[in-house]
């Protein structure tokens, strides 16, 4: 059964193209699944050895399972997603003759609305690499602007390639694949931002002439996910913004 598994994943990587998080998202979700199969005993006491095994009154006590460790409704509709999908993929290749998740209904998720700043915090935020003069200033200058000018994901940001970004024209190309890529228009203070970056302050972070990546950390190289959080925490920090502020917080209040 965990060859499936793997095999679903390698598809996600390989022809989906999907993130490194999602693949870790979709590998923990259906561990957990397999997990409880292998512990599960129907009534007659028998184990369940096989996906062939599996039928939709499993499948509904797994999901019970979830609820009832106290789950978010958001992350058991996450999870029960990754099990419909995985059947799906089984059925289509067919490792498996019938798919348990046919009639599965999908949990429904309480709607909460999104945690935004005031646009006076959003400005402080904003404004605060501006009191510094360094490469590492100039970087999250550009950094913030695309972030609130885009509404950007935290991993299409750090994911970006010098070649993705089209000063001439104001636009930034993002995405996970070429599939999926979008192009995201940059406002007048990004684009002067993002200028400001290449010129004087990227080049301050360069060690290998030809790295790709746009967004640098202090050694030269991509910035990651827990990288761009801190840089975030660190200026909400100087100018005592007392909401709590994350990068998703800023996606948010550029569509508010």
């Amino acid at each position: 059964m965990q060859k499936q598994i793997q095999t679903y994943l390698n598809h996600l990587a390989i022809d989906e193209e999907s993130s490194e998080n999602t693949i870790a998202a979709y590998r923990n979700d259906l561990g957990q699944l397999y997990t409880y199969l292998s512990n599960y005993t129907d009534h007659s006491g028998k184990p369940v050895t096989t996906w062939d095994d599996v039928n939709l009154a499993i499948i509904q006590d797994y999901v019970l399972s979830l609820r009832d460790r106290k789950y978010a409704s958001s992350t058991v509709a996450r999870k029960v997603a990754a099990v419909k999908s995985f059947f799906e993929y089984m059925i289509k290749h067919g490792d498996i003759k019938k798919d348990p998740t046919a009639l599965l209904a999908s949990p429904k998720v309480k709607k909460h609305l999104p945690h935004t700043i005031s646009y006076e915090d959003v400005e402080r935020l904003l404004e605060a690499p501006l009191t510094q003069d360094s490469p590492q200033s100039k970087r999250d200058s550009a950094l913030l602007e695309t972030l609130y000018a885009t509404g950007m994901r935290v991993t299409e940001l750090v994911n970006l390639d010098v070649t993705d970004l089209d000063m001439e024209k104001g636009h930034i190309t993002c995405g996970a694949s070429n599939r999926r890529r979008r192009v995201a228009p940059l406002n007048d203070r990004a684009i002067e931002a993002m200028m400001l970056y290449m010129e004087e302050g990227r080049p301050g972070l360069v060690v290998k002439p030809d790295e790709m990546a746009l967004f640098l950390n202090h050694r030269g190289q991509r910035l990651t996910r827990q990288g761009l959080w801190l840089i975030i925490k660190r200026y909400v920090k100087e100018v005592n913004i007392e909401e709590p502020v994350t990068p998703h917080t800023l996606r948010h209040s550029f569509a508010a």
